[in-house]
């Protein structure tokens, strides 16, 4: 007789499972609450304990950690001294194992959760057992998703024999499923514990939220996949209201667009055209600073994606659906601005709290053969110091700040030109400072005059104060650290440019 052990926290489909394997001639090993549920329902089980001559013990703690269960689960069929030992230990052969784990992930997103009911609901008996027949897969079942029961009962009652490479990725399956439970544990443990920098080891987990019609480009295969442990204030837990499916890039874009406007407590909008800003505001209400926005670069705008800060009014909706463009985000709309929008059959309308703030700790670059790991780049709110012997006016200053919190998402090297908390001109990616700074000017063209300059570095030569110069940029905001920052000052004074230093870098590659 085949016997088969069913030990289940999620308890979708066991009794229909219970009820088609019983029928097949199965014998149907069980365990605490899984039995209960299989008995209640007519089905006869055996109580693992009868197996192993052994109660349950320790508050169910240990219960199939024995070796007549997982004897019957390792050993090989094919080799005669396994079955050898196997009849004169007594242990009998388990042919399939059903079995999930313990809900960790949910006790420890349940408000008011204890450390002890956090702790509790470590498994340790199910990832066991599931190792063990999957270790084995060639003369074991192994299944810990429900989702899998209809397609293997409906093998198993035409008769059919599972190949080997089915088998194979059955236990594939239970070794992506209890490597994710227990990264999941060693991450709340870090956190539990305090510690901030990487161990010895580092492994990550996320878990698939779709699949993607392609990536960057057309010939690529993509995947969106969300932290296991994500908050609902973070971007990847947006909902959709309208508008055809996301793409690789269009994630990619909204992610620098969420960044940015959660720099601003004020009415803010921002404008996104692969991942850099090219339009950028802030008004006394959310359709000013949207229209702002849009003015700074009306060309760069077209196809770009929106983030806003705050809720989107019918106004504020009615001149957005002017131009087109591939996705809104912003923390909630309107019943009339959803009325406006929608009318648009393929505009992407995310909700997503951008009026919260979000924070994460690392920043992560996939590199050839490794990863690069970095703390996040959260600050734009330091101390700045005058060095020229003109003082910034307030105006100027607020113009600086404005900038500055810009050019930190603006690929390196970058230069924003900015006016009245709107941008001017962004300038990102170029090989040296001074073209980058060429760049922002030939962009803003007559409008450069008056406006303030904001780079993500230092400056290695007085160039870019020349440049600013002739072309009427009153003021700079910049980290320092040159060592040609006594020049760089000296020219600022020659020029009667007022400039600060942040003494903090913003480098993004």
């Amino acid at each position: 007789m085949k016997s088969a052990l069913i030990s289940v926290s999620d308890k979708t489909g066991i009794v229909d499972l219970g009820k088609r394997l019983t029928a097949l001639g199965w014998r149907i090993l069980s365990t605490g609450g899984t039995s209960k549920t299989l008995n209640d329902s007519g089905i006869k089980t055996t109580d693992v304990s009868d197996i192993t001559g052994f109660p349950e013990c320790m508050d169910g703690r240990v219960k199939t950690l024995h070796p007549k269960v997982h004897g019957g689960l390792l050993a090989r069929r094919s080799l005669e001294k396994h079955m050898q030992q196997a009849e004169s230990l007594g242990i009998e052969m388990i042919d399939m194992v059903v079995v999930n784990l313990y809900p960790f992930k949910e006790t420890l997103q349940k408000a008011g959760s204890t450390h002890e009911d956090i702790i509790e609901n470590i498994d340790i008996g199910g990832p066991s057992m599931l190792r063990s027949a999957a270790k084995n897969y060639q003369d074991v079942v192994v299944l810990c998703d429900p989702n899998d029961y209809e397609a293997v009962l409906e093998k198993m009652e035409a008769g059919e024999k599972f190949e080997e490479s089915e088998r194979a990725l059955f236990a594939l399956k239970v070794f992506e499923h209890t490597s994710h439970y227990d990264t999941l544990i060693a991450a709340y443990l870090q956190k539990h514990t305090g510690r901030v920098e990487p161990g010895k080891t580092v492994t990550l987990t996320y878990e698939l939220a779709q699949s993607l019609r392609y990536g960057e480009n057309p010939h690529q295969k993509a995947w969106f996949l969300k932290d296991a442990l994500v908050t609902d204030e973070a971007m990847s837990s947006f909902k959709q209201l309208h508008g055809k499916e996301l793409s690789f890039n269009n994630l990619n874009d909204l992610s620098s667009a969420i960044q940015m406007v959660r720099e601003f407590k004020e009415p803010a909008a921002i404008a996104v055209k692969h991942t850099n800003p090219c339009g950028a505001a802030v008004g006394h209400d959310i359709a000013t600073a949207y229209q702002l926005a849009h003015d700074a670069d009306p060309t760069s705008i077209f196809g770009g994606i929106i983030a806003l800060n705050r809720q989107v009014d019918r106004e504020t909706a009615e001149k957005m659906s002017k131009i087109f463009l591939e996705i809104i985000a912003a923390p909630s709309y309107t019943e009339e601005a959803l009325e406006v929008l929608t009318k648009k059959k393929n505009l992407r309308l995310l909700e997503i709290p951008t009026d919260k703030p979000f924070e994460d700790s690392l920043d992560m670059k996939k590199i050839e053969g490794g990863l690069l790991i970095q703390e996040a780049d959260h600050s734009t709110e330091v101390p700045y110091r005058v060095v020229t012997e003109r003082i910034p006016t307030d105006s100027e200053i607020a113009d600086l700040l404005f900038g500055w919190k810009i050019v930190k998402h603006v690929k390196s090297n970058a230069i924003v030109l900015s006016k009245n908390d709107v941008t001017v001109s962004v300038s990102p990616g170029q090989t040296s400072r001074i073209l980058a700074t060429e760049n922002a000017i030939r962009q803003a063209g007559e409008n450069v005059k008056g406006t303030v300059l904001a780079s993500d570095a230092f400056f290695p030569f007085a160039d870019v104060i020349d440049a600013a110069s002739a072309a009427g940029i009153s003021a700079i905001v910049q980290p320092g650290g040159s060592v040609n920052d006594p020049e760089v000052i000296a020219a600022a004074n020659k020029h009667g440019i007022a400039m600060i230093f942040t003494d903090r870098r913003h480098f993004k590659h």
